[in-house]
């Protein structure tokens, strides 16, 4: 009978070790998209039960949502755990939670707590508040149908081509959070709308976005930088229903401002150069 060499049975098992831990590891990814989908799915059912305090907590839940889409996606590179079950898996969760529940939360927010609305205007904000929050819908899954196909804006991996669905849905959960009490007027509740679509237009756009993808967050940073990241977290968490909706709306508008200023540009630069 052969004797196994004592060497072996460490090695043997270190190496169950690192598949144990391997399984792990892909597991962890998948329980951050968990919870995204898990936040999203909270989001409606409070959006539907009504009340401010509801719908701050499916804006609150929003915006858990985003934080796990972010780090689910780092994770899964930094860990070398990224797998195409994975992307699909992030592509479904993120429907619900920027394209389904924020569309429910505007619609019940904006739309149902409206008084002494009559007449012809009653009947035109009925359909004219469901049909815009479609069109974010279709316009959040068609994002992210793109996306997966095309991936960053061409030539570079420091922009998205169009708004991002998280950062959509983050201008709709900002301003609920920020105001909370639902619109009664009706004018108030049309420029909402108009809002929610052109968020919608925004994200089927060809509008670059800076993705932050080119921070080296693994890497050491300067003492200042690690400062102002623990000063804009106590602001955010004292002061955050005004800093939210200045973050989300500066970073919507950031996109469009710079997207005219190239546009002016080149056509500044062609007609300098034309003859």
């Amino acid at each position: 009978m052969q004797i196994p060499d004592q060497q072996e049975i460490p090695f043997e098992g270190r190496r169950h070790g690192k598949r144990r831990l391997r399984r792990g590891i892909y597991l962890l990814p998948a329980l951050l998209t968990s919870a995204n989908l898990l936040c999203g799915y909270y989001a409606v059912v409070a959006a539907l039960m009504g009340g401010w305090e509801n719908f701050d907590h499916a804006a609150k839940a929003i915006g858990f949502a985003i934080l796990f889409d972010s780090l689910d996606g780092r994770i899964a590179r930094l860990t070398g755990t990224n797998t195409e079950f994975g992307v699909q898996f992030d592509s479904l969760a993120d429907v619900v939670s920027f394209g389904v529940a924020p569309a429910i939360l505007a619609y019940a927010w904006g739309f149902r707590s409206l008084e002494g609305v009559e007449g012809v205007v009653a009947n035109l904000m009925g359909p004219f508040s469901w049909i815009l929050c479609l069109v974010f819908l279709i316009c959040c899954a068609w994002r992210l149908a793109r996306f997966n196909i095309q991936g960053m804006a061409p030539g570079s991996s420091k922009n998205f081509v169009g708004l991002p669905t998280p950062a959509a849905a983050g201008v709709l959960a900002a301003i609920v959070h920020g105001f909370k009490v639902p619109l009664h007027e009706w004018e108030w509740s049309f420029a909402w709308f108009i809002l929610a679509g052109a968020l919608g237009a925004l994200m089927t756009s060809t509008i670059r976005y800076y993705s932050f993808k080119d921070i080296p967050w693994t890497r050491k940073l300067p003492s200042l930088a690690i400062i102002l990241i623990l000063l804009l977290i106590a602001v955010i968490w004292k002061y955050s229903e005004i800093v939210l909706i200045l973050l989300a709306c500066s970073y919507a508008a950031a996109g469009v401002v710079l997207h005219l200023v190239r546009h002016f540009r080149h056509r500044l630069v062609s007609r300098t150069v034309s003859p």
